[in-house]
């Protein structure tokens, strides 16, 4: 699945998108015209500045640099196509104040930390803990710095999603470990993890069949790693990252949806 968008796609597209907007406030202008400009800031990775003619306003831009504002309104693009995200803070869509600016001796704390930053073997950058469904759609996920552990974030990728129980949760190796199994189990959900060369008591069957189906979730990162904005990690703060991957998330989910 290329980043193309037709006409289809952005008529079911505009009616999620319009269907998560609040009621109350000043209404935008044109969301078609909102929406092609993220599409566009997102895919081909350039600043607004960038943009084409047609879809660069200043509008447009204040609502991109507000993602305290904004952000709320993209990431629940994709809640509302059937995902989900772990948010930190209880209240992840507060409005702040657009004009505020720190005074001097406010104490404020700059930095990368609590940016879902960390360095890991693949250099300085943010890990992805996602969760996707049979077809290979991401349907949840977390945001990490890059050194954390796989498969201490198994039990929250089991709780977070759609209300639905699964059947099976399909893990790599990363993910290997008793208290793992076990945590899906208590859930009702099969385990399908293979085991580590030095693990013991190791079962003599595994459903090596059922597993190759994990291919899947390597392709749905594959797809929204196409928009260059997730694949780069460009974005400043883990607010605004997680705002870019739940946008291009939510772009698959209503093109797969629509087309099945």
């Amino acid at each position: 699945m290329s980043t193309r968008m037709t006409e289809e796609d952005w008529e079911h597209t505009l009616s999620v998108f319009r269907a998560c907007l609040p009621r109350r406030g000043r209404k935008a202008g044109d969301d078609r015209l909102f929406l092609e400009a993220m599409h566009f800031f997102t895919v081909e990775n350039v600043r607004w500045r960038a943009l084409p003619e047609a879809l660069r306003t200043l509008e447009l831009g204040m609502e991109a640099l507000r993602p305290a504002e904004q952000g709320g309104r993209v990431r629940g693009l994709f809640r509302h196509a059937g995902g989900d995200e772990r948010v930190g803070s209880p209240d992840p869509d507060v409005r702040l104040h657009h004009r505020s600016r720190p005074r001097l001796g406010s104490g404020r704390k700059r930095g990368q930390q609590g940016q879902g930053l960390g360095r890991s073997r693949g250099g300085f950058t943010t890990k992805i803990h996602a969760k996707a469904d049979s077809s290979g759609d991401i349907i949840a996920f977390d945001l990490t710095g890059g050194e954390a552990s796989d498969a201490r974030h198994f039990e929250t990728l089991l709780d977070i999603g759609p209300d639905i129980t699964p059947r099976a949760a399909l893990g790599d190796k990363g993910y290997s470990s008793k208290a793992n199994r076990a945590a899906a189990r208590v859930r009702g959900i099969v385990p399908v993890i293979p085991y580590k060369a030095n693990e013991k008591n190791k079962p003599v069957f595994f459903a090596k069949t059922l597993y190759k189906a994990r291919s899947r979730i390597e392709q749905g990162f594959g797809r929204i790693k196409r928009f260059k904005r997730v694949a780069l990690r460009c974005e400043k703060t883990a607010q605004n990252f997680r705002s870019i991957v739940s946008f291009a998330a939510g772009l698959c989910l209503i093109k797969f949806v629509h087309t099945t």
